[in-house]
């Protein structure tokens, strides 16, 4: 399954980028989301992300990701996590955050996700769910970076 969801924002795309550290990933945790952060290490190739999630107020569920990728060039930088200890929902993850250039003062913030739960079965019943916790992400990011005001700037969730 994939998703794909684009927030233009305001600030350099390499700017922008940098600002992707513990304190933004804590502001995009949904509300009432029961998730702790046990480790951050940052956004960079071989950093780790480590959070444990209480579903149903009884469930607890670890989630690790690793950074496998990272890199800029002039026209966008980009990270790419990929879960190595999966909830049960999920049977793969893969998440590439991308920051493109729209202007030096302007930017999209690209999440482009792919996932599989363990039935595709399942996938259809996830994606709604998933979808809705990623599209919360653009008002943040619109808060936390400034919403950009070019009528250019590709605004449209896919």
């Amino acid at each position: 399954m994939h998703i794909e969801i684009r927030t233009p924002v305001m600030g350099n795309y390499r700017t922008v980028m940098e600002q992707f550290d513990r304190d933004l990933f804590e502001r995009l945790s949904p509300p009432g989301a029961d998730v702790e952060l046990l480790r951050f290490d940052g956004s960079h190739k071989g950093d780790i992300v480590h959070i444990r999630m209480k579903l149903l107020g009884l469930i607890k569920e670890d989630w690790v990701s690793e950074i496998v990728e990272d890199g800029h060039d002039e026209n966008k930088a980009w990270f790419v996590d990929r879960g190595s200890r999966l909830p049960f929902f999920l049977k793969e993850w893969e998440h590439h955050h991308v920051v493109e250039k729209v202007s030096e003062h302007e930017s999209v913030i690209v999440d482009d996700i792919r996932f599989r739960s363990p039935s595709l079965l399942t996938d259809p019943l996830l994606y709604p769910v998933l979808y809705a916790q990623f599209a919360y992400r653009r008002p943040v990011y619109r808060k936390f970076f400034g919403e950009a005001s070019s009528q250019n700037t590709p605004a449209s969730d896919s």
